[in-house]
């Protein structure tokens, strides 16, 4: 990552300047640290398919997981500030991001928004310090996209619970110490609806296996989960949370952090297209003093000040409570979409050497393929669009948030 690039980058539109000073030290404290302890081995782990356990109570120590939560040990930071240092983490690797989401807008925020106050005393602090890990499992094999139709259940059996099924691309389920499970649930009385349950992973009956293969994130864990007569205590169940609403308002949380932090992997794209625009000579001349490469720097970098700009709005609306699930769809598409595009052209930019490992692009191209497709594909957010501009929903509407 060039230095001179990130600064004319950063400076161009000057940022800075819309915001607070506790907002910029949160964004360099994410920046800081996502030089100096991930850059550095990121390009080894993505390779050798590496998860640097490690890293974990750092972050911990930093104030960056669940660091939008209020009390029970968590920072209490405001949301443009999360933003800021999910765009940071992003810009590393996108698996950093999606470690902080996973432990912070999931695990950690289903049990604070839906928790007894027992279940939130006894995980939300170690969760805050990374001493506990979580996950989160809603996505099951038969598709993500259609929560509704979920096949595990939860039933009751006396003063215990007994949960059966399989999830599928659940985010540290393999390392974690507690699942968030999400279920078909029939209580004693008959009644069914989707609840949630906190699951110790020692729990007989649940396993998680780390999915092999990846071409993408390959420096963070998925698994599939299965349960298998996980027998739980009454007040496993999240007493808050009833019907797909539960699930649907961490998701969101996770949503309004891709937001910024696909802008992050942008940003790196950009800067290492940048870099090379102004270093490397063909025909006697920096490229970057060719009009075609010229164009497309300021198409890249547009798009990027954009989504930047518009992810900025959404936290100020998150700030002030009137964030919606269709304002978070707008944001979640198209930080992403534009992510994409800018990678490609620096790609371009870059030539034959940037399909190697020597720039962060077809990494960051790669890993962006999944976060397209997680926490709602593309066709997905269009859907909601969809809905809320028409009056018409065009899918299920208890599937899709």
């Amino acid at each position: 990552m060039s230095t001179d690039s990130t600064l004319i980058v950063d400076t161009v539109f000057d940022l800075d300047a819309l915001l607070t000073d506790e907002e910029r030290s949160w964004q360099q404290k994410a920046r800081t640290f996502a030089t100096e302890r991930i850059l550095p081995v990121i390009e080894d782990d993505f390779e050798s398919k590496y998860f640097r356990r490690e890293l974990v109570a750092e972050l911990g120590a930093a104030g960056f997981l669940g660091m939008h939560l209020q009390g029970y040990g968590c920072a209490g930071a405001g949301a443009v500030a999360y933003g800021l240092v999910c765009l940071e983490l992003e810009s590393a690797d996108s698996g950093w991001r999606t470690f902080v989401s996973v432990q912070g807008s999931l695990a950690m925020s289903a049990i604070y928004k839906h928790g007894s106050e027992e279940q939130k005393q006894h995980w939300l602090p170690r969760m805050a310090t990374g001493e506990a890990i979580g996950c989160f499992g809603l996505t099951e094999p038969s598709g993500g996209s259609d929560p509704a139709a979920m096949t595990t259940t939860a039933r009751r059996d006396g003063e215990e619970w007994v949960l059966d099924g399989a999830k599928r691309w659940i985010g540290l389920a393999s390392i974690a110490d507690v699942a968030v499970i999400w279920a078909k649930a029939t209580d004693s009385d008959g009644s069914t609806a989707v609840r949630g349950f906190v699951v110790p992973t020692e729990t007989e009956g649940f396993s998680a296996t780390p999915i092999d293969g990846k071409l993408s994130m390959r420096a963070s864990i998925q698994c599939d989960v299965t349960l298998e007569g996980v027998r739980l205590p009454a007040d496993a169940v999240l007493p808050g949370a009833r019907g797909l609403s539960g699930p649907f308002s961490c998701l969101n949380e996770a949503r309004y952090g891709i937001v910024w932090g696909a802008m992050g992997a942008a940003r790196s794209c950009l800067e290492a297209a940048l870099g090379r625009a102004r270093t490397r000579e063909v025909f006697g001349e920096p490229i970057g003093a060719r009009q075609l490469v010229q164009g497309k720097l300021a198409d890249m970098f547009v798009e990027y000040e954009k989504g930047v700009l518009l992810a900025l709005h959404l936290g100020r609306l998150k700030e002030r409570g009137t964030l919606t699930p269709a304002q978070i769809s707008v944001g979640k598409l198209n930080s992403v979409r534009e992510a994409l595009h800018i990678a490609h052209e620096a790609r371009s930019i870059l030539a034959g050497d940037g399909i190697t490992s020597a720039f962060p692009v077809m990494r960051h191209m790669a890993n962006l393929e999944s976060v397209r497709t997680y926490e709602g594909t593309d066709e997905i957010h269009q859907l909601v669009l969809g809905r809320e501009l028409t009056g018409i929903a065009a899918f299920s509407s208890a599937s899709v948030a």
